[in-house]
């Protein structure tokens, strides 16, 4: 194998696809918690309570949940280019509508149907990028896509705070100026998708021929060493256990993200702090992530370790949720918060790096739907529980603690699936 033929075509491949769909997480990311800054002056405006809020939040994900797998279904027949563009031009327009919302009802509505535009997205596009780079460079590549996750946090805290500043401007209040012009982006991105992405190697013009070939025999190639061992049927990659595992797993850290993408702003804003003053203090926790995030990654592709670069991820976002429930300054609160940010973040990328590792082709694409369906239902019941938990008792504390017990159970559970699996599997797939 020439070495340098390999470092060069890579390094193409991720200069040419990595910015851009980082760039497509940034603005979906946005649109999906969003919610949690317009809350800020939304909830009065339309009397919702913190469990109507924290419900209407977390509805978003029975859409998403019913949605997800036929998605990328879809996606894997007619390639990411054409369903991806779909997916961002509607979403895009769901968003902007939450401008008009009037009730409770509408809330939900809006925000399920908003799910269900948005399914396949994610998982989407960890399939795609299976179809570009081989396992040994997955999970550096999938944390560089998802940076695009506190990044989004980290720019758009500010974004949001100062769109909220529009209040009475034509008539609207700050927190529908802030819904239209943000969900701007994902349609347009969604038109630019359809001139931009390719879906396969073997379309990619922007290759020199010697680099196409390479990477189209290293991915036949990877496919045909999974043969004997890996899961190709659509039934195969929703009834796999490793797969269920992998989903229960991942709800617990889905609770603990949308948990700070949601509630996070009211957290801070609890201390009496303007909402100018908490866009910029809400932004400090993804900046320590990001970095925190590529590098655990990187050390996870580097040894090839993935079970304890899980574990210990989801132990630190559990510690950071307790500290938060007992935290009694701003400054103490925006440290736990770092600490949950740094966790969930560094979770995932070892995590994502599991599925296609015994899974290929249409049990690629269902298997990673359904962990992704299944494990994002913890965005329901993390919000949910937190607003339902904060108008019973009148703080946040146990609806934190309670997100923290399912982090260490999402803990405890990779170590189970990791020990079970060392027999049955070969080295390098979910146990390594």
């Amino acid at each position: 194998m020439d070495r340098s033929l390999e470092q060069a075509t890579m390094r193409k491949v991720a200069w040419r696809l990595i910015p851009f769909i980082c760039l497509l997480y940034f603005v979906a990311f946005i649109d999906r918690v969003n919610i949690g800054f317009a809350a800020l002056t939304m909830n009065k405006d339309l009397g919702f309570t913190s469990a109507v809020f924290g419900f209407g939040a977390g509805v978003f994900f029975f859409g998403y949940f019913l949605c997800e797998v036929p998605s990328n279904i879809i996606l894997d027949k007619v390639g990411a280019r054409l369903w991806i563009a779909r997916v961002m031009i509607t979403w895009g327009m769901l968003s902007g509508a939450f401008a008009f919302i009037k009730g409770e009802w509408s809330f939900y509505i809006l925000r399920f149907l908003l799910g269900a535009a948005e399914a396949g997205f994610f998982p989407g596009i960890i399939l795609y990028l299976s179809y570009w780079f081989p396992a040994r460079y997955r999970a550096g590549v999938v944390s560089l896509f998802m940076a695009a996750a506190p990044i989004s946090v980290l720019l758009g805290s500010p974004l949001s705070s100062a769109l909220l500043e529009m209040e009475g401007i034509l008539g609207l209040h700050g927190w529908q100026w802030m819904f239209i012009v943000e969900a701007v982006p994902a349609v347009l991105l969604g038109v630019m998708v359809l001139f931009y992405m390719t879906d396969r190697p073997e379309k990619a013009k922007w290759l020199a021929d010697d680099q196409r070939a390479w990477l189209v025999a290293e991915m036949n190639e990877e496919r045909a060493r999974k043969q004997t061992t890996a899961k190709h049927s659509l039934l195969g990659g929703m009834t796999d256990l490793r797969v269920l595992a992998l989903a229960l797993i991942y709800f617990g850290t889905s609770a603990g993200l949308y948990t700070l993408g949601i509630w996070a702003p009211q957290i801070i804003k609890s201390f009496g702090l303007s909402t100018f003053a908490v866009g910029f203090l809400n932004a400090v926790p993804p900046t320590i992530a990001v970095i925190a995030m590529i590098l655990w990654a990187r050390h996870s592709d580097a040894t090839g370790e993935r079970t304890w670069h899980v574990v210990i991820a989801c132990l630190v976002a559990a510690a950071g949720l307790m500290l938060a429930g007992g935290a009694a300054s701003v400054a103490a609160v925006i440290a736990a918060l770092s600490l949950v940010n740094v966790g969930i973040s560094a979770a995932k990328p070892p995590l994502w790096a599991m599925p296609t590792m015994f899974l290929s082709g249409s049990a690629a694409a269902v298997g990673i739907a359904t962990i992704n369906s299944i494990g994002n239902l913890g965005g329901f019941v993390g919000p949910w529980a937190i607003g339902w938990i904060k108008d019973q008792t009148g703080s946040f504390t146990g609806g934190l603690i309670f997100v923290a017990g399912l982090l260490v159970l999402s803990a405890i559970l990779t170590l189970v699936v990791a020990r079970s699996g060392r027999r049955a599997e070969p080295a390098g797939a979910v146990t390594r």
